[in-house]
């Protein structure tokens, strides 16, 4: 069984593109080989900034003989039609076969197709790997018609098995195939033969190439932090530039330089992010000052003067660089420390969030409102929650963030420490964005926490006002990610808040502000904060309405008129996301399901805590027969109900009661409702459902020892109440009709 070997040698690839399209080859190619009838053992796949390989061990050497049967036309059939059969199968009329079935005689053809060798199918597969290989960007150069990320200069493909090594006889677009490659564009003798991928990757070695990006990545890493141990640094970890980096070199040469003294105050942030984006450097951090003091740049070369040359010239540029970024950093301060925060806030008028939402001063004035409402009820200073919303997104105006937007809200916790902003404030300025993704912290000082919530409602809220909601698995403005934010802020700090009330405030702050109605806002403020707090029903609004009368503003009619549909549409999109979110804890569908049809099911904290407890329930023994025993009770209760056109919820009397069974059912249920109530009232599930629990021993001896459909017509109402009684106990749970199985 051969072994298959691939080199597609190249000018640069782009980092960024090597590791999937190392992938893609393997794909192509391994999907190929195996739709032509070739079976393998296993395949790897490489990358170098020059090159892609590919490995296939234990390659079948030929397809195997394939016999078909095809039936073709009807006995009698014209001439012409029989005649195209017979090409197609490429058989002739005396290698026919008439067999009769049910619909008639059919002529039916035994193609057999013969195996290929192994290497007439590799060339094949090659060639259309290469014509149809899915670069993001590729170009064309010379003459030629074929398409590659960089000019593609040779190709290596070779089989190699015990008789020894047969290059693979192929042209692609005057491309030779055959067993050479070459090294190092520098450190390298010219080009060589290989004969197997052990030969190949070792020959490689010798020449100053590592095949592997792991093992450059490894090796990277390894002579950086000795580097920087051996005087007292530490590498500021970066898997991704550390990936990046790995793309760029075949063979890493670690050299580590000074950064210039009249830069080390720059915030560490900033040097590292200036450093990496322009200089692809790592940071080297004092672990007892906390600041990068020097850096780590890869290069692809070894030299005679051990990098001196080299590093000499990155930290020229290092400096340009530096310079840029501490004119930003002394202009910002200046800013912040003389006109304050407030100015760059002011600035954000001109800068627009959306057309149909306004500016980015609009969005921090509702996120400001809604944080005073959110403030009280998660342990916040109302007037520092209002500050911090204020000038949060401060930092947008400064040149800084400009620059690297990626340092949005860190800078705005530098500017506002600049400014003597509180230190809550300040916080709340860098931790609002949090979390971004399901692994990020998420904050926990109750400022920060004010806020975060505050921006990612005003932004659900926003895009659903203007009916811009995620479609399919689009999602332009990330409201999936900001939803599930909201979540985590929730329940990871154990929030209780009455989220459909919010949501409300929030959109008809959208309503009111969007269509321009700014006139008499201290009221407009005061109305939407008692429906954040008490909902737009409540009756302090209807008062406040009704004490208007006529002559209230035209704005009001928006709270007047107000339905709950949207609310509830977006709550139902907070909800689809938190099924996803418990999924990944074990919690199933159908269970979170049950506890959404319960009350309160804007509380998030509650529900979670609901399904939580109801999850464990049903995986006890007890918990999954008494799930089956209450399917039963209202599978026949709802029967009955069809069929007599009357609701049996009128309670059962025990006097009815014919066997003992039935009698214990009743004391068992008392003694259920005793407990579950009180226990409910105190959201003390896990006691409810230990008290749900002690009714399965009595509903299965029930529905043993009596027939629930007697002939005593008095009997099986009373029995039918009692499998209401059932029903009403275990509702009160959870809607258990939605559990599946």
């Amino acid at each position: 069984m051969p072994d298959l070997l691939i080199e597609l040698f190249s000018e640069e690839i782009p980092a960024r593109m090597q590791a999937k399209a190392a992938e893609d080859l393997k794909k192509l190619m391994a999907d190929g080989l195996v739709d032509a009838g070739l079976t393998y053992e296993g395949a790897q796949a490489f990358s170098t900034p020059r090159r892609l390989a590919l490995t296939v061990h234990g390659l079948t050497g030929q397809s195997p003989t394939q016999r078909e049967e095809r039936r073709g036309p009807k006995v009698g059939a014209p001439d012409k039609a029989l005649e195209g059969f017979m090409r197609g199968a490429g058989v002739t009329r005396d290698q026919l076969e008439e067999r009769t079935e049910k619909k008639g005689s059919f002529y039916y053809a035994t193609v057999t197709t013969s195996g290929r060798p192994a290497a007439q199918i590799v060339a094949d597969v090659l060639e259309q790997t290469v014509r149809g290989f899915p670069w993001p960007k590729s170009m064309r150069w010379g003459a030629g018609s074929l398409r590659w990320v960089r000019p593609l200069h040779r190709i290596l493909c070779l089989l190699t098995d015990e008789a020894g090594d047969h290059p693979v006889e192929l042209t692609i677009d005057g491309i030779p195939v055959g067993q050479t490659t070459e090294g190092h564009r520098f450190m390298a003798d010219g080009t060589f033969d290989v004969t197997s991928f052990e030969d190949y990757e070792t020959r490689l070695k010798r020449a100053h190439v590592i095949l592997s990006a792991q093992d450059r990545a490894d090796t990277i890493w390894h002579d950086a932090t000795n580097m920087a141990f051996a005087q007292g640094m530490e590498v500021v970890e970066d898997p991704g530039l550390l990936r990046e980096v790995a793309g760029l070199v075949e063979w890493p040469v670690v050299l580590m330089g000074d950064i210039g003294a009249a830069f080390l105050e720059l915030p560490p942030e900033v040097l590292q992010t200036s450093m990496k984006e322009h200089q692809k450097f790592f940071s080297v951090r004092n672990p007892t000052s906390g600041r990068i003091e020097k850096f780590i740049t890869v290069a692809n070369i070894e030299t005679a003067d051990n990098g001196a040359t080299i590093l000499a010239g990155n930290q020229k540029v290092l400096a340009a660089r530096l310079s840029d970024a501490k004119f930003f950093w002394e202009n910002d301060l200046r800013v912040a420390k003389g006109e304050g925060l407030g100015a760059w806030t002011e600035r954000l008028g001109n800068v627009t969030f959306h057309n149909k939402l306004g500016s980015q001063r609009d969005r921090i004035a509702r996120i400001t409102g809604l944080a005073r409402e959110i403030a009280p009820m998660v342990g916040a200073d109302a007037g520092l929650a209002a500050q911090a919303a204020d000038v949060a997104k401060a930092d947008l105006s400064s040149e800084m963030v400009y620059e690297f937007p990626e340092l949005q809200g860190l800078m705005g916790r530098y500017y506002a420490q600049a400014a003597g902003l509180d230190a809550s404030v300040a916080a709340a300025c860098e931790n609002h964005y949090a979390p971004l993704g399901p692994s990020d912290d998420v904050p926990d000082a109750p400022v920060s926490v004010t806020v975060a919530l505050a921006d990612k409602l005003d932004t659900l809220t926003g895009f659903w006002a203007i009916d811009e909601k995620p479609t399919g698995s689009k999602d332009p403005f990330a409201l999936r990610r900001a939803a599930l934010g909201v979540i985590r802020l929730v329940l990871e700090n154990g929030l209780r808040l009455h989220l459909d009330r919010l949501i409300d405030a929030q959109l008809l702050r959208h309503k009111i502000v969007t269509n321009g109605d700014d006139g008499e806002v201290d009221l407009r403020e005061e109305l939407l904060s008692e429906i954040a707090r008490h909902g737009v029903f409540g009756s302090a609004v209807r008062e406040l309405i009704e004490h208007l009368g006529q002559s209230r503003p035209a704005w009001i009619d928006k709270v007047v008129d107000h339905t709950p549909d949207l609310s509830d549409d977006l709550l139902s999109f907070i909800h689809d996301r938190l099924k996803v979110h418990l999924r990944a804890e074990g919690i199933r569908h159908d269970v979170i399901d049950a506890c959404l049809a319960m009350e309160r099911r804007d509380d998030l904290a509650l529900v979670v805590k609901r399904a939580q407890a109801l999850s464990a329930f049903l995986d006890t023994e007890d918990g999954g027969n008494l799930l089956s025993g209450f399917k039963r009770a209202n599978n026949i209760l709802t029967q009955a109900e069809d069929k007599d056109g009357v609701e049996y919820s009128f309670g059962a009397d025990v006097k009815f009661a014919e066997v003992d069974e039935e009698r214990a059912l009743f004391a068992a249920l008392q003694a259920a409702e005793a407990r579950i109530a009180p226990a409910m009232a105190a959201e003390d599930f896990e006691t409810a459902m230990a008290a749900m629990a002690d009714l399965r021993a009595p509903i299965d001896a029930f529905f043993e020892a009596v027939q629930v459909n007697a002939d005593n017509q008095v009997v099986r109402r009373n029995r039918l109440n009692m499998l209401a009684s059932i029903r009403n106990t275990c509702l009160q749970v959870a809607d258990l009709t939605r559990i599946e199985g």
